[in-house]
C-alpha cells in the first residue's frame, strides 16, 4: 500500500510540474521510479532503470491522448507536422527500445543524466534555436523524428523537451509548437510503451504485475494521479512567476542529475 501511494505521488508531482512549468512529466517520473523502485526492495538493481523507463512511456498513453485533442480543439495542433515527423518516430523509437534492452542499466541511466544535464541547461539559460522561415522537406522531418524519437524512448519521455525547440527552429510559434509536440508525444507512447513490453517480456526476475519492462500498478498510479494534478498547475502556472521556476527547476534537474551520477560509481 506504501508502494501504490508513492506512484500516485510521483504521478501528482509530474503533473503537477507538467502543467506549472511546462516540462515533461518524464523529467520527474523516471528518477523518482528509481527511487521507489529501490525502495521496494525486490526488484533486482540491473531492472531498475529499464523498468523505469518503461513505465514511464506507458504512464504517457493515459495524458497524450487528452493532451493532444485539448490543443487541437483551440487550433493548436499542426497536423503537417504530425505526419511527416510521426513514421520516423515510431521507427526510431522502436529501434531505441531494442538497443535499450542490449545496454546496462549504467548505461542507460547514464544516458539520461546526459540528457537532463542538456535540459536543464536549454531551461537555465532559456535557449531556443534561431528560427527559419519554412518547413522543412521529408528528409529532414524523417531524421528529426527518428532523432525525437530514439532519444525519447531511451528517457522514457514523451518528446517535448526536444520537438517543441524543432517545432520552433521551424518557425513554428510557442502555443502551435507545444500544442504539435503533445500529438506527437501519443505515437512515442504508444510505440515505446509496445517496444518495452517487447523486449522486456522473458528477462528474469520481473515484479508482479509487469508486462515486460512496464510496471502496470505504477503506469496506473501515475497516469491516474497526473491527469488530476496537470490542470492544477497550469492554473497556477497564470499566477506564479514561471520563468522563476524554470530556472529553480534547472537547478533541481542538475542536483537530480548528480544524484543519479553517484548511483552509477556506487
Amino acid at each position: 500500500m506504501t508502494i501504490l501511494f508513492l506512484y500516485i505521488l510521483c504521478g501528482a508531482t509530474a503533473g503537477f510540474l507538467s502543467g506549472l512549468i511546462g516540462i515533461g512529466g518524464g523529467l520527474v517520473v523516471v528518477p523518482l521510479l528509481n527511487m521507489i523502485f529501490r525502495l521496494q526492495g525486490d526488484i533486482p538493481s540491473e531492472l531498475i532503470m529499464h523498468l523505469a523507463v518503461g513505465t514511464s512511456l506507458s504512464s504517457i498513453l493515459f495524458t497524450a491522448v487528452s493532451s493532444a485533442r485539448s490543443h487541437a480543439k483551440r487550433g493548436g495542433v499542426l497536423w503537417d507536422y504530425v505526419k511527416g515527423l510521426a513514421p520516423a518516430i515510431v521507427l526510431g523509437t522502436l529501434c531505441a527500445a531494442w538497443l535499450a534492452s542490449r545496454m546496462s542499466t549504467a548505461g542507460l541511466r547514464g544516458f539520461f543524466v546526459v540528457f537532463l544535464a542538456c535540459v536543464a541547461t536549454q531551461m537555465l539559460f532559456d535557449f531556443y534555436p534561431h528560427p527559419r522561415k519554412a518547413m522543412p522537406g521529408k528528409g529532414a522531418l524523417a531524421a528529426a523524428g527518428f532523432t525525437i524519437g530514439s532519444v525519447s524512448s531511451l528517457v522514457g519521455l514523451g518528446g517535448g523537451s526536444m520537438s517543441v525547440p524543432f517545432l520552433r527552429w521551424c518557425g513554428v510559434e510557442m502555443r502551435q509548437a507545444v500544442g504539435t509536440s503533445a500529438a506527437i508525444s501519443w505515437p512515442i507512447a504508444v510505440s515505446g510503451t509496445i517496444g518495452f513490453i517487447i523486449v522486456g517480456w522473458n528477462a528474469p526476475n520481473l515484479p508482479e504485475w509487469s508486462l515486460g519492462y512496464v510496471s502496470l500498478p505504477a503506469t496506473l498510479g501515475i497516469a491516474c494521479s497526473s491527469v488530476f494534478f496537470a490542470p492544477l498547475g497550469v492554473k497556477l502556472a497564470h499566477a506564479l512567476p514561471v520563468a522563476v521556476l524554470r530556472r529553480f527547476f534547472a537547478v533541481f534537474l542538475y542536483v537530480t542529475a548528480c544524484e543519479m551520477l553517484w548511483n552509477i560509481f556506487h
